[in-house]
Parts: structure tokens; C-alpha cells; sequence
């Protein structure tokens, strides 16, 4: 088995500085100073702005006219649909793809649209428009093209979609290329001269906004009918889970509608939402970012990971309640062989790395190929070799035709698109952002590839950043953290990127009660801690050696996220341990 990410004196602890303010903040919002402290590390320093923080509401999402290219999308669309004209929509087999293409299919089959969907075989087809699969569109009659999650980057394929006589719209939030693709309308938060407020919106909040439009062309107004309101409404579950999934910054307007969307999840009546809950255990849960990121999501990625993504598609689009049971329940199944499968490649791609000592101080990065691996897990198999070795790692599967199909991710600083780029002479194809990047490349030149990517770490990531770093919000007191104030911590929720969950560092703490090994496995240990006549539970996932490594240990320095656990109908304050230090 893969060994542990988390080690003893394997973090450098950076703990922010007391910030100015602060105080006077939490006092003006009737809260402790801790939270004053948290809300001002996040860069919110007025009263305003800590209110609309904690009490996000969707009056404050953007005018989707402000997104650059909507407003002459909506009204390519409105006369497509006018006109009756076949539309297709082209989506990306991930879950920002896959509630994208729902949110815009479910919006112009409400305007009685003549529309149909596409998401491309992850591991036939690769990520992205291909020109195959354009073509065979443009052949059985669609006179508009939607992408969306995708197409910014695919210049050529959308070239033969307009030789073809497709209209073409391009919806998406990757990152912008050299050249951009040949299209009647192309709608991105960060387009050149654009200035939209919130440039990191995930795929699925650009095809929301872009439904938001449409309806207000199809409405004649600048206010959508009743019954479209209700959908856009019931449309931010969708658009939370894109978000969430697709680790957006959980800020300004993405945390609006994650916060909104994951609100009304537990009741929706969506049948594909509803039968994905209740097969994952969670009907009548309050349900937060940990349950979209850890369950729902990896069901929706399974088929597409281990398969075809169609049936996720259709699980969020024209299934009856029925079929959404029996394609929820499958999806089930399938998330978990991809488990299965899943920590057969670690357990293999943690050996090559003992075996070639690739996990050396002057190693700065980790590329590994097998003809074993499944194409569709190797992007969350290079996730935990990153949480293992603190280095940006890309693996690639080689499948029966000799081309090898490659995730990577990488580590704050490192730009993976652009080191992919620096790269691309050995490559098919690539794109990405800063923190995941996808590759195409010829069995015959992964080897070159390996060594290019490895020069460019090297000459870009310094040796500090090999040392991961464990950001501490402050430093602070069993007794500061009560049930209430770690229930007013609770509002900074939800959690992820751009919003990471609050960590405090304890020093001085006793260890009152010698720590146990929990879980199946004994991967967890527990343990109730002491300082100054306060005490609370502290509970290390990953952390099971802690039981012997204390032993005979009464002190220690704890780093950790305050929560609140509920078990057997009572509530307290639980510190989950990130780090601890003695000696």
C-alpha cells in the first residue's frame, strides 16, 4: 500500500501574522476575535464585505451581460431556436462538463428548442472538441454547435464545424491559448478587454449565466417568465456541483452559488439529483462541500473515468425517475471499481518511484507511464502522488495503439499548463490550468517528454517549495474555541479553494488520555487534549502511527480544523488534526 502523505516534521508550519483591524471587526459583527482574524487572512478587512461574506445571497451574482460574449451568444441562440434549427451541445465528460451541458440543455428544452448533447469518450476521444466528432455532428444536421467546459482551445476542430456550415459558439474557462477558435460568438470570463468581476467561474456557472441570457432574449425581457425563474433557481444545485467539483475559488460569485446551490440540494426535485443522493446515503443529510467533492462528484465521474460519461449526461438531463435509479445505483457501481482500480495504480506508481529513487531532493518532479493504467484514473492517481511526494507529477497510460494519454497536477507556484506548453514539441496535444493539465503524446516520445518536463521543474521550483507548507490561520486556545465560536467559523463555509478551511495551531496542549487507534484499519487516532483547565477531542485521519509515536509523550503543539461533531444526538467542538509536534 502507498505509504502515508502526512510525517512528522514533514510541514513547514506558516502561520499569518496578526492582522490590524481585526479585533475591531470581530467586534463590530458580534463574534470573537478569532473569526475577525479568519475573515481578515481572506482578504476581508470592512464590515460590509464580512457581512456579505457570511450572509451571501444570489442578488449577488453578476449581470450575465457583463460575461463577455453572452449577450451576442443569447442572441445567436434565440433566433437558432426561433428558426428551428437542429442545436447541439458539446460538453467536457467531467462534472463542471456534465451539469454545464444540463443547465443549457434543460434551458432551451423549456423553450422548445430543437436540442441534443455530445460529451466525447475520454478515453477514444481525449479531452476536448475533436474534428471526428464535429463532423459527424455537422452530418446529421446540427445548425448550431454550443460548446461548453471546452472549445477555447480547439482551433482546428471548430475550423471544420464552420467549413461545414455550423454556426459555432464557444463557451468556456480554461485558459486562453494564442489563438482563439473561429466562432460566431465565444463567451469566457477572461476574454481580452472583457472585465468580468468573477474571472474565475467554473464551466458550469458560464453556461448558467449564458441560460440566464438566453432566456431573457426568448422572454423579450430584461426579467425571465415565472416558470424560467423557477428553473434558473433550481439550476444553482447544478452549478454549485460544477463548482465545487471543478475547485474554483469559493469566492464572491461562486461561493453565492455554492452556498445557495448547496443549500437547496438536500431538497431538489431534480429526479437525476434526487436518485444520485439517495444512492449515495446522504437524503436528509446537510449537505456541504465535503459530500459534493468525496461523493456525489466521483459517482458522476465514474462512468466517464472507467467509460462513457453518456449516461451521467443523461442521469442530469431526460432520464425519467425510474432510469435514474437503475443509472445512479450503476454509477455507484462503477465509482466502486474505480477505487479498486485506483489504489492498484498508486500502490504501482508509489513502487516505481522507490524502485528509480525518483523521490530524491534533486528530483523536482515525477512523469511515470505504464501499458497498465487506466487512462480515465491516472489524473487523480497523479493528485495523490502530489499529496505524497510535494511535486508536481504527470502520469500517462498507453493504450493498444502505442499513444499515451497523460494527467497531470501540480503545486502552488507552478504554472502546469505552461510547463505542458514548454514542453509541446513532444507532445500531440495539451491543455490546462495552473494546478491540472492533460496530455496527448506518442508512445515513442514519452521519454523525451519526461526528461523536457523534468529540465523546466528544475529550472522553475525552488527547493522550499519541495517542503510543503501547512498555512495556520492562528494561533490560539483550547478554551477560544467554544461551541460558539467555532459554530460562527462554521458560517465561512463552504470550504475548498480560494476558501480553505480555517487551521489553528494549539501549543502547550496535554495529552490527557493516552491516544487510540480508530477505524477499520487503524488509520485514525483519537485523543483528548488539555490546556488550562479546557479540554476537547482531537481525531487524525491518515494519522494511526500518532497511537505509538506518543507514547510516553504528556506534551505536544496541535495543528488542526475546529468543527463541530454531532454523535448519538449530541454536538461538541472536535479539533481534525492537520499536524502535530513535540519534543
Amino acid at each position: 500500500m502507498a505509504s502515508r502523505a502526512w510525517r512528522p516534521n514533514s510541514l513547514r508550519w506558516r502561520v499569518a501574522p496578526v492582522r490590524a483591524g481585526a479585533d475591531e471587526l470581530a467586534r463590530r459583527l458580534g463574534t470573537a476575535p478569532l473569526v475577525g482574524q479568519l475573515l481578515a487572512n481572506r482578504g476581508i478587512a470592512d464590515l460590509q464585505a464580512a457581512k456579505a461574506f457570511m450572509n451571501p445571497s444570489l442578488s449577488d451574482l453578476h449581470d450575465p451581460e457583463l460575461l463577455p460574449g453572452a449577450r451576442q451568444a443569447a442572441g445567436i441562440i434565440a433566433r437558432a431556436v426561433a428558426e428551428g434549427r437542429k442545436i447541439v451541445i458539446y460538453g467536457d465528460y467531467d462534472v463542471d462538463g456534465i451539469t454545464a451541458v444540463a443547465i443549457l440543455y434543460a434551458c432551451l428544452k423549456m423553450c422548445r428548442a430543437d436540442v441534443g448533447f455530445y460529451v466525447p469518450h475520454r478515453l477514444e476521444e481525449g479531452y476536448g472538441v475533436n474534428a471526428e466528432a464535429v463532423a459527424k455532428i455537422a452530418a446529421d444536421g446540427a445548425g448550431l454547435l454550443v460548446t461548453v467546459d471546452c472549445g477555447i482551445s480547439a482551433v482546428e476542430p471548430l475550423a471544420v464545424a464552420g467549413r461545414a456550415g455550423m454556426e459555432v459558439i464557444v463557451t468556456d474557462h480554461h485558459s486562453l491559448g494564442a489563438e482563439l477558435p473561429p466562432a460566431a460568438a465565444i463567451v469566457h470570463p477572461g476574454l481580452p478587454g472583457g472585465a468580468y468581476p468573477n474571472p474565475d467561474a467554473a464551466g458550469a456557472v458560464v453556461a448558467f449565466k449564458l441560460a440566464w441570457q438566453t432566456a431573457r432574449e426568448i422572454c423579450g425581457s430584461q426579467r425571465a417568465d415565472d416558470a424560467m425563474r423557477e428553473f434558473l433557481l433550481n439550476a444553482t444545485c447544478l452549478a454549485a456541483l460544477g463548482t465545487i467539483a471543478d475547485v474554483v475559488p469559493l469566492v464572491g460569485e461562486n461561493r453565492s452559488l455554492a452556498v445557495h446551490g448547496l443549500r437547496a440540494l438536500p431538497a431538489t426535485r431534480h429526479p437525476g439529483l434526487r436518485a444520485l443522493i439517495d444512492s449515495s446515503g446522504l437524503a436528509n443529510e446537510k449537505l456541504d462541500a465535503y459530500h459534493v467533492g468525496f461523493v456525489l462528484a466521483p459517482r458522476i465521474n465514474a462512468c466517464g473515468r472507467m467509460g462513457h460519461a453518456r449516461l451521467a449526461v443523461e442521469l442530469m438531463t431526460d432520464a425519467e425517475p425510474a432510469r435514474c435509479r437503475e443509472i445512479a445505483d450503476y454509477l455507484a457501481k462503477q465509482n466502486q471499481e474505480r477505487q479498486r482500480v485506483q489504489r492498484e495504480i498508486t500502490d504501482q506508481a508509489v513502487a516505481m518511484v522507490a524502485e528509480r529513487g525518483l523521490d530524491s531532493p534533486d528530483r523536482r518532479s515525477l512523469v511515470l507511464w505504464s501499458r497498465q493504467w487506466h487512462g480515465g484514473i491516472v489524473g487523480i492517481v497523479a493528485s495523490r502522488l502530489v499529496e505524497l511526494y510535494a511535486r508536481p507529477a504527470v502520469l500517462i497510460a498507453i493504450n493498444g495503439q502505442g499513444h499515451g494519454q497523460g494527467s497531470g497536477r501540480s503545486i502552488p507556484g507552478f504554472h502546469m499548463r505552461d510547463a505542458l506548453a514548454a514542453c509541446s514539441e513532444h507532445l500531440l496535444s495539451f491543455g490546462g490550468h495552473a494546478m491540472a493539465g492533460g496530455l496527448r503524446v506518442e508512445l515513442a516520445k514519452i521519454e523525451a517528454f519526461a526528461e523536457a518536463f523534468g529540465r523546466y521543474a528544475g529550472r522553475n521550483i525552488t527547493a522550499e517549495q519541495l517542503t510543503p507548507a501547512l498555512a495556520i490561520d492562528a494561533e490560539t486556545t483550547l478554551a477560544a474555541l467554544s461551541y460558539n465560536v467555532v459554530q460562527h467559523i462554521s458560517r465561512l463555509a463552504p470550504f475548498g479553494q480560494g476558501n480553505p478551511p480555517p487551521i489553528v495551531a494549539v501549543n502547550g496542549c496535554r495529552v490527557l488520555v493516552p491516544p487510540r487507534r480508530m477505524g477499520r484499519d487503524g488509520d485514525t487516532v483519537a485523543m483528548m487534549l488539555g490546556q488550562a483547565g479546557s479540554s476537547l477531542r482531537a481525531v487524525g485521519f491518515g494519522m494511526g502511527g500518532l497511537a505509538d509515536m506518543l507514547a510516553g509523550v504528556n506534551t505536544i503543539s496541535a495543528a488542526g480544523e475546529p468543527g463541530l461533531n454531532t454523535f448519538n444526538g449530541a454536538t461538541s467542538v472536535e479539533l481534525k488534526l492537520r499536524d502535530v509536534r513535540w519534543g
